[in-house]
């Protein structure tokens, strides 16, 4: 694990839509609220349908709205070495949750969790899929994202839930 600050791995089916999201916004709110504090980022997926490919252009677009850029990212699949390389692993859904928990090491390390854990004010517990979706299904996917990311981001301070 990271010896220079937490680290923190989003992850999802395909690593194209979700979780480089979720990176993208937590790395937005990081450089506008806490600049100073230090956090690694990266974002996977639980399948390898889109290895190497940028985010989907829907969720770029949406993302860019807000002023958030995560066309430089690129999906990856979730590794047994990520159970050990981050703290905490963040995933959208729960049969995404049951996926990496197939993949974790005996001895994982990493706190698995499900995203919306840090947004217990939101009515529903996962980030639902836009893939099939409509262009209001990405902006509900980032408004998730937002909610948890500054529940996460408060946590991360040392400060009690907003």
């Amino acid at each position: 694990m990271s010896g220079a600050g937490p680290s923190l791995l989003f992850v999802c089916m395909g690593n194209i839509c979700r979780s480089p999201t979720a990176e993208g916004v937590m790395r937005f709110l990081l450089e506008r609220e806490a600049p100073t504090l230090r956090v690694r980022l990266d974002s996977a997926g639980t399948h390898s349908y889109h290895l190497g490919a940028a985010p989907d252009a829907r969720s770029q677009a949406a993302a860019r709205k807000r002023g958030i850029d995560i066309a430089a990212l690129r999906a990856r699949r979730l590794e047994p070495t990520d159970f050990h390389a981050f703290d905490r692993i963040l995933v959208m859904d729960q049969r995404n949750l049951d996926d990496a928990r197939a993949v974790a090491p005996g001895d994982a390390a990493a706190r698995l969790q499900l995203f919306l854990d840090y947004a217990p004010q939101q009515p529903i517990r996962e980030v639902p899929d836009p893939y099939y979706g409509e262009p209001d299904d990405f902006e509900q996917v980032l408004d998730l994202s937002l909610a948890a990311a500054r529940g996460l981001l408060q946590q991360l301070r040392g400060l009690p839930p907003a």
